[in-house]
Formats: structure tokens, sequence, C-alpha cells
């Protein structure tokens, strides 16, 4: 079954639990076994990666339509400074745990845009065409995640003398 992994790690991430996103993944996958006459491109990932994100978008409205709503601009600040900043000392001193926890705590759209970004590689292009959006607004949504996560990083980080 081609693409299951990144199938499985855009679900998980999504919903935040294996079960569901188990169930999803199955679930988009019969829709795209059951849409595959109308697949027109050459790109099969990125439109397994559409259906599977769609198929969340549906589970999400019936089985938590609360997480839906959120507000993507909550306590997002400017932070600026001279020091390195905490995501780069985080990187050198990772506590993956402490990583997931914060990527769960983001709104869904910021997790998606990162997830399809940086553990799926895929482009920005890529990644309008699976959530439909204009590319900048990919942009902008990348940028305000990554900063919401350098604020959930920034109070574990410790700086050395």
């Amino acid at each position: 079954m081609p693409h299951l992994g990144a199938a499985y790690n855009l679900a998980r991430w999504l919903t935040r639990n294996d079960h569901d996103a188990e169930d999803i993944v199955q679930e988009s996958y019969l829709r795209a076994y059951r849409f595959f006459s109308g697949f027109r491109g050459v790109d099969g990932r990125a439109w397994l990666l559409t259906i599977v994100r769609n198929t969340c978008y549906t589970w999400f409205q019936q089985n938590r339509p609360h997480e839906l709503t959120a507000s993507l601009d909550n306590g997002v600040n400017n932070i600026e400074s001279d020091a390195p900043s905490p995501e780069a000392e985080l990187i050198l001193s990772a506590d993956r745990t402490l990583v997931t926890k914060a990527l769960e705590e983001l709104p869904i759209e910021f997790r998606e845009a990162l997830v399809l970004r940086e553990m799926e590689g895929m482009s920005y292009k890529e990644i309008a065409d699976i959530i439909d959006i204009p590319v900048g607004t990919v942009m902008s949504r990348l940028a305000r995640a990554r900063k919401r996560l350098q604020q959930l990083l920034a109070p574990h980080v410790v700086r050395k003398a």
C-alpha cells in the first residue's frame, strides 16, 4: 500500500491518537480506492494525503467539533532577541517527548502544515494543493506555527552560561 506511512503520520499528528489515526487511514484508503478513477494527477502521494486530510476534518466535525474552532492568533507574540532562538538550542539538546507534546498542543491548522512540511518534506505548493489554500497562506501558517512552537518550548530550554 503506497504512502501508508505518510498517511498514518499525517492522521496521527492531526488526531493525536493512534486508534483514531488507524481508522482514518483505513477510511481514506477506501475512499481513494472508490474514487481512483477520478485521479488525474501525477503525484499520488499528495492526492492520498489530501484524502487523509479531508477524512480527518470530516471525522473532527463528527467527533471533536470544538478542535476546529480554535483561534489561530491565540498567544502569538513577537519574540525578538540576539540570543540563539529556543528552536536552535532545542535542536542541540532535544527532548523528543517535549517537542511531541508541544506539537500536539498546536491548533490543527498549524499541526497539519508543520507535519506536511517538516516531517513529510512536502513543498509549499504541494501543501497548498493538499490543504486547498494559497501558497502565501501556507507560508503564513508555517511561520505562525513555528512561532507558537517556539513559545511553547521556550520555557523548557536550559540556557548554558
